[in-house]
């Protein structure tokens, strides 16, 4: 079958090695050969190719490294080799493939270091899934190089260092403000397609696609429209260290970022609320710190060091899942058991609060002597002042005076006639 166009063979029952005659058809565009048992190695006779190709040998299990003749196929649009046994690097003939709109390597063994090259070599891709190998180092600054990039997942790898602050300028993660006042993605790749692709190249056929995705802890498989508008960011599950780079809440068309399980530090961006289409937020597992900004969408902040209340209103106030807040032990509020104590009264400064201490102990003093006098004189100044009054007063505590002397002398008498009697 030289003159076979498509081929589409996924999600099938074959096993056994790759054959190497689909090298020899010349005129094939798509090739989908992926979520079968093949095994062995990919063939190495990839020849040139005058048509697009779409190349899916996804979910498999071959093994060995990826063939570097790959970079033959300068017309190839989208490589699936993800999910299978692949070893070794990204072989550097692949930088020849500048068509490329779609490239998944993900759920490998793949190692090494991500290459420089990759930014600058592919300025038409769209998405790049290194997902769940073995890639050490630190996320190269030509990554954001990249033209029309709208998913960059490189979870679950070895990756160092800091996150680049230019990710915050890819310009295929922005909306295009001036189109439908700013719900449409920019333009930049119909631009890219005129200004880098050769006068035979043709659109993206996306409903040949499906790449997957973990969105708010669940994988998804995207497909057709759903996929060419979807836009992430997933650097999870690596060593990163260093703060949460501000620039990156300039990426206005995200829907989804994770930035979970790693060793970020400092506090969340302020104008990461900002952010309209952000759908799926992850920080959990890192050391940051710092109160938690009032707008955020969908989120996850659990198993850091925030502190202070749980904002309320806006977007924030629908989070009822307390898990999204679990093991932060200074953050308190709705929907957590530990509730947030009543701010203190502002303290006086100290001269003032002296003054008022002085000001307190002088009126106690006028008041006990104002009462002393008052009782003192209401008594006594009466008996000065009326004549008939001091006899009455006088006779009557004479009177009490010898009713007292009189029961003392009774008492007295019969105790000692008691103790005679002894």
């Amino acid at each position: 079958m030289p003159r076979l166009r498509t081929l589409n063979l996924n999600d099938n029952l074959l096993s056994g090695p790759i054959p190497t005659s689909i090298c020899e058809m010349e005129h094939l565009c798509d090739l989908h050969i992926g979520r079968n048992e093949l095994v062995g190695e990919i063939p190495t006779c990839w020849k040139q190719s005058p048509q697009d190709l779409i190349l899916d040998i996804s979910s498999n299990k071959p093994s060995g490294v990826i063939p570097s003749s790959l970079g033959n196929l300068i017309r190839l649009m989208s490589l699936h080799l993800n999910n299978n046994k692949l070893q070794g690097g990204i072989p550097v003939k692949i930088k020849y493939c500048r068509n490329l709109r779609i490239l998944d390597l993900g759920e490998n063994k793949i190692s090494g270091s991500v290459p420089h090259w990759i930014g600058p070599r592919f300025p038409l891709l769209q998405i790049l899934r290194l997902r769940e190998n073995m890639f050490n180092g630190s996320i190269p600054s030509q990554l954001c190089l990249f033209l029309v990039l709208q998913i960059l997942d490189m979870a679950v790898n070895n990756l160092t260092g800091t996150i680049p602050n230019c990710l915050g300028h890819m310009k295929g993660m922005k909306l295009n403000k001036s189109i439908d006042e700013g719900n449409s993605l920019s333009p930049t790749y119909a631009s890219a397609v005129v200004s880098n692709s050769p006068p035979a190249i043709t659109l993206m056929d996306w409903t040949q696609e499906h790449v997957v995705q973990v969105v708010k802890g669940v994988d998804l498989d995207y497909t057709t429209l759903d996929l060419k508008l979807m836009v992430n960011l997933d650097l999870s599950s690596n060593k990163l260290v260093g703060p949460i780079p501000g620039e990156l809440t300039l990426l206005s068309g995200l829907q989804g970022l994770n930035l979970s399980r790693n060793f970020l530090s400092g506090g969340i961006p302020t104008m990461i609320g900002e952010m309209r289409l952000l759908e799926s937020l992850d920080l959990s597992n890192n050391h940051l710190l710092g109160t938690v900004p009032q707008q955020l969408s969908k989120l996850n902040l659990s198993h850091n060091n925030f502190t202070g209340p749980i904002p309320k209103g806006n977007q924030i106030q629908t989070l009822d899942d307390p898990s999204i807040y679990a093991d932060n032990p200074l953050l308190c509020g709705d929907p957590l058991q530990k509730k947030c104590l009543e701010a203190e009264a502002p303290q006086a400064p100290e001269e003032v609060a002296n003054e008022e201490g002085k000001l307190e102990k002088v009126t106690f003093y006028v008041v006990i002597m104002l009462g002393f006098v008052t009782g003192f004189w209401g008594v006594v100044g009466s008996l000065v002042c009326k004549k008939n009054w001091r006899r009455v007063y006088f006779n009557f505590v004479d009177r009490k005076v010898d009713m007292v002397y009189v029961i003392v002398a009774v008492k007295v008498a019969k105790l000692r006639r008691r103790l005679r009697r002894v």
